[in-house]
Parts: C-alpha cells; structure tokens; sequence
C-alpha cells in the first residue's frame, strides 16, 4: 500500500518522457522534402561557376555578378590585387631557375613521347600561361611529363604509327589532347571530380612505379643510341629488342657520354638533397648537361664517330595546330579513349602534387577548380601544337624550394622558353640524344616509392593488391591494362564492401545512453529481450539489401536459438540503427518490408532509429512508415530502447492480469 503513492507521483512523469519522445520522433518523420536530383545538378554547377561556391544575394547587381563569375574562373583576378612587386623578385628567381630544369626536360620528354624536340618547349608555353591565369596552387609547375608522355608512346603508336606516318602520329597526339582537356573542364565544371579517385592513391603509387621502370627501360635505346626498337613498352619486349641490338648497333660513345652525364645529375641531386640551400644546383644540373654535351660533341665531331644527336629543332613560337584536329577520320573514337585516361592521370598527378604542396604553406586547394584550368590550358594547348600538359612533380619541388610567391614563376618560365625558342634552338643542333636520356633517367627516382607501397601493405593488403596489380599490370603488360587492373581491384574492393557491410550488435555503454558495438566494447551490456544492430553501409540498394536481411534475420534466429540462459529472454523487439544509411533504393525498401513482415509473423517489433534525410522521405512514400507504425520511429537508440522496454513491461503486466 506505502508504494502506491510513489507510483502516482512516477506516473505523470513517465507520461512526460513520452509525449517528449513523441514530439522528437515527430520532428524526424516530418523533415521537409530533400532537394531533387535536378536542384542539385543545378546548385552544383552554380555553386562552381560563382566566386568561392556562395550564392550572391537578391540585391547583388549584374555587374557584382559578372565579376563574381570571372572570379570564380580566373583566380588571378582576385589575388593579383594583392600581388606586390617584393614578391615579383622571388617569382623572376623560381620562373628563371624553373626554365633552366624545364627546356631540357621538354626536349626529352617529347622525344619519350615521339615527338619533335620543339613540341615539348611548345608544351612548356601555353599551357603555363593559361594555368596562370585560370589555376588556384601558386607552386605547381606545369609542363609535358614522363608518365603522360609515355602514356602518349604506349597508346598512340597503336593508330598511327610515328616512323611511317608523323605528321598523322602528331595530328592525332593534338586531338587526344583535345579530349583529354575536354574531359578536364567537364570534369571540374560539373563538379565530376569523384571520377579521378578511381584511381585510388594505392594504384597510382603502383602506376608511377611501374611507369618510372618501363621509360628507364626505354632510355635505353638513347643510352646506347640504337635506331631500332620496339614500338611496346612491356619490359618483356624491351629488354628482348635491347638484346637483339646491342651486339650489332650499339656506339660506346653514346653509352659512356650517357652514363657519365647521369652520374653528374645523380650527384647534383643528391648534393641538393643534402643542402636545402643547394635547392638551384639540381635545377640547373640538366641545362649545364646540355650545354656541356653539345659543347663536347661539336668540338670533338664526336656525331661523325656515332653519337646521335638530336639535329634540327624548329624555333619561333607556337604555331596553330587548329586545322590539324582530326575529328572524323577513322581513329576518332580510340583518340577520345586514349584522351578519357590521360586526363585522369594528369589530374590524378596534378592534383596530388598540387594539394601536397598547398598543405605546406597553409592553404586548400579547389580539386574542380584546378580541373577546369587544367581542362583549359589542354584545350588551349591543342590549338596552339601542345601535347597533354599537367602537373609536374620535380618542377613543382623546385619551384616550391626557389621560394615562388604565386603562379606568376610560371608565367616567368613561360616567357624564357620562348626566348629559348626564338633565340638558341639553333644552338641545340649537336645536343646528343644520350642527355636527354640520362635527363628522364635522373628524374625517375622520385616516381618510385617503395616507403609508401610498403605502408600501404602494412595498412590494408586489398589497397596493396591494387598497388602491386598496377605495378605488374604496365611492367608486363601495357599501361592501359596497369590501370585496367587497378581500377579492376579498386572497384571490386568497393564492390566487397558494398555487398558485405558490417552488420553488428549494439550495446550500452556502463553509466551513458551511448550504444557501441559490443565486439568492439566488450564491457557495453546488451538488453534482455531486445537485439540492437547497428547498419554500418552508407546505401541500402540492391547490391546488399537480401544480403542484410538475411544477416538480420539470422541474429534475430541465432538470439532466439541461444543457449538457456538467453533462450529464456527470447528477442521481443529489433532495433535498426540506420544512422548510418544515407540513401535507400526500391530493393532496399522491398528488403525492409519483408524483414518486417517476417518479424511480424514472429510476433517480434521492430523499430527504426535516426532515419536519414533521403531515407524518411523514400519510406514515407512507399508507405513503410504507416505499415511499421510512426510511433516506432525515433531519434536514438536509448529513445528506442525506453519505448521498447516500455512496450515488453506493459505486455507483461497484461498477461499477468
């Protein structure tokens, strides 16, 4: 009888908890309409093209608006206001010393390329000043680079092979590079740069090693000035071509001035490594390597003895290639392929070095942003006789190392090579064909990273497999099926995921309401009579909906089954906690319903926590919130869980009466 009263008092304020309850529960199932699909193409594309993603307001004039567009595609606008001349000094000194690392690395990666020798100095002009005025990093340094330009020599050659037919060979190479900046700016203008993350980190660090291998091997032909080699690029056929040659063609001249010349920038590299104050010695090592080599073999006549040499090279500026692109001759189709994967790897690379040099000085960098400038400047460049131009690594750290302030030591290195193309291309005539392979080879080292492969193995052996299947994948194959195969690995790395999320039982954490997984916290304690479980997948779709279900149910028969001491606390309610499920598909509905039906027929309740924006407003359609009844939605899972033991006290008291 004493207890009587207590039980009153008690009373109303169960009854506030639960009308309290109600009311939050109330606010999940009513959530306004998400935005459709088409609101978001729409807002995404807005937010790109206006100045850092916001809206101007109701009241901002056209004028306002206009310059809020040119500043969003022309950064320069914005930071050139501020530009001082101070900084111009520290510009001029990383444009100049960026010069003397980039025209003889031109020369040489177009030769990688199979291209004349001045494509690669065109490649060093007009992309740069575009990215200039369109680009966010103010490090990077752009230019042809070797991975992109064997990409070129490994895919090309296939439609049109450059020894019978070069002028077809370089009209193609402008029309890929057309694509491929097409794909660029639809990438960053669309806001698509998700696409580029297919190539996962752990593929690229296998690419770049395998690609850094397969141009050393094909240095090899300059090394030791052959005239015939293989036209593929697996190590395999490089090697065989290189054993079948040697002992007829090869000139001791070439191998020794080669070798001779890369020991000298090894060792300038490594001088810079030591001494950050040494930073201009590497940069300078290959344009001192130039001018010292052709000065040997001019005064020498060393070509008579048989160096090769790389003989004309075509001065001025860059002439129009326009009327060169071919869009509908017969290799239209594989031209905009071959374009689709060189834009990813530029972006991939750029991005990559861009973003690792922002972080140093403090800043973020817009991935959309700079694929529309990267997009620009290729499209640009397509016109103008440029190959696919991106980000290069080793420019980029001697940039960054010669104290850049912004993207005008581009703009300066751009303006040196065209006064190297008006001015000294005549005096390259004797540059032996051997530098320009021992410049690539010295360059090599930094595209190799065995650190990062190896904490890649340490940290997750499916990003591994991605990494070494990559690795052997353009090692002995091509470089299309390297990244074929790991894009393979990746996707069904992501595919695993999808189709086998985690599905784990919840329980509450001693003296909180906060529910963890009991395997990870052993000493969270489960709720008699109820079986908690937590959906650990961002998409409950078609790929892993029948999968779940059938997880679920098997807990659910598994708790049931037990041993007699659970057996006695049989599972008389299911809580899902979806705070993790974003989105939902029609197989995901169906999947619920019938794991609710099936729950039903067992007499067993289920309730649903932290429905998300997309999720309440798909199972609101479908009806599923009415069949499993509004008040068994709610917040969280200790709000569940009190209305759950709420439902089993009241069930219990009524079979006692």
């Amino acid at each position: 009888m004493g207890s009587m009263p207590n039980t009153r008092e008690a009373q109303p304020q169960l009854d506030l908890e639960d009308s309290c309850r109600t009311e939050r529960a109330q606010w999940l199932i009513n959530s306004p309409e998400p935005p459709s699909l088409w609101q978001e193409i729409v807002g995404t594309v807005h937010g790109n093209f206006s100045s850092h993603g916001r809206k101007q307001s109701s009241s901002a004039t056209n004028g306002k608006r206009a310059l809020s567009l040119f500043q969003g595609l022309f950064p320069i606008l914005s930071w050139g206001r501020t530009y001082k001349a101070s900084m111009f000094k520290n510009d001029l000194m990383a444009g100049l010393t960026l010069a003397s690392l980039s025209i003889p690395q031109s020369i040489g990666y177009a030769n990688l390329a199979k291209l004349d020798p001045q494509y690669g100095l065109y490649t060093s002009v007009v992309p740069p000043l575009i990215y200039a005025l369109m680009g966010s990093s103010r490090e990077i340094a752009i230019g042809p680079v070797a991975v992109v330009s064997m990409l070129l020599s490994a895919m090309v050659p296939s439609l049109v092979d450059p020894a019978v037919d070069p002028s077809g060979y370089t009209r193609l190479v402008f029309t890929v590079t057309f694509f491929a900046g097409t794909f660029q700016a639809i990438f960053g203008l669309f806001r698509l740069g998700f696409l580029v993350d297919f190539l996962s980190h752990a593929a690229i660090v296998g690419f770049m090693a395998g690609a850094a291998i397969v141009i050393g091997l094909q240095q090899l032909k300059g090394l030791f000035g052959l005239s015939h080699f293989t036209t593929k690029t697996d190590v395999v056929s490089v090697l065989t071509s290189v054993s079948k040659s040697v002992p007829h063609e090869w000139y001791p001249l070439n191998f020794v001035l080669g070798c001779s010349f890369l020991i000298f920038l090894l060792v300038a590299r490594f001088i810079g490594k030591r001494n950050k104050k040494l930073f201009w010695f590497p940069a300078i090592a290959p344009l001192l390597s130039v001018i010292l080599s052709t000065l040997i073999v001019y005064l020498t006549k060393a070509d008579q003895h048989g160096v090769k040499i790389v003989k004309h090279i075509k001065g001025g500026l860059n002439p129009s290639s326009v009327h060169q692109l071919q869009f509908n001759g017969p290799h239209v189709a594989e031209a905009a392929k071959i374009g689709l994967i060189a834009a990813m790897v530029a972006l991939t690379e750029a991005i990559a070095v861009g973003r690792s040099f922002a972080s140093f000085k403090g800043y973020h960098l817009d991935g959309n942003k700079e694929m529309t400038a990267m997009g620009f400047m290729n499209l640009a460049g397509s016109l103008t006789s440029c190959y696919v131009a991106t980000g290069s690594f080793s420019r980029t750290a001697v940039n960054f190392s010669a104290g850049c302030k912004s993207a005008v030591s581009n703009i300066v290195m751009a303006i040196t090579v065209i006064l190297a193309l008006e001015l000294f291309t005549r005096l390259l005539y004797y540059t032996p064909v051997a530098i320009l392979a021992s410049i690539i080879l010295s360059a090599l080292p930094g595209l190799i990273d065995i650190n990062e492969a190896y904490n890649i193995w340490k940290v997750d052996k499916l990003d591994f497999l991605a990494c070494f299947g990559a690795f052997l994948g353009v090692l002995f194959k091509s470089v299309e099926i390297g990244l074929l195969v790991a894009v393979t690995i990746s996707f069904l790395k992501l595919l695993l995921h999808s189709i086998r999320p985690a599905v784990e039982q919840l329980g509450r954490l001693p003296r909180t309401d906060i529910f963890c997984e009991v395997d990870q916290y052993p000493m969270a304690s489960k709720t008699p009579g109820l079986l908690i479980i937590g959906i650990n997948s961002s998409l409950l779709c078609f790929a892993n909906a029948n999968s779940l279900r059938e997880r679920i149910t098997g807990l659910v028969t598994e708790d049931e089954n037990g041993t007699e001491e659970t057996a006695k606390d049989r599972v008389e309610s299911l809580i899902l906690d979806m705070t993790n499920v974003l989105n939902i598909d029609t197989s995901g509905i169906l999947a619920l319903e019938e794991l609710h039906s099936n729950l039903v027929s067992q007499g067993i309740k289920l309730a649903i926590v932290n429905l998300r924006w997309q999720v309440i407003h798909k199972l609101k359609l479908s009806k599923l919130v009415e069949k499993i009844g509004a008040e068994w939605i709610f917040l969280t899972v200790a709000e569940a869980v009190d209305a759950c033991l709420a439902y089993k006290s009241a069930i219990n008291n009524n079979s006692n009466l």
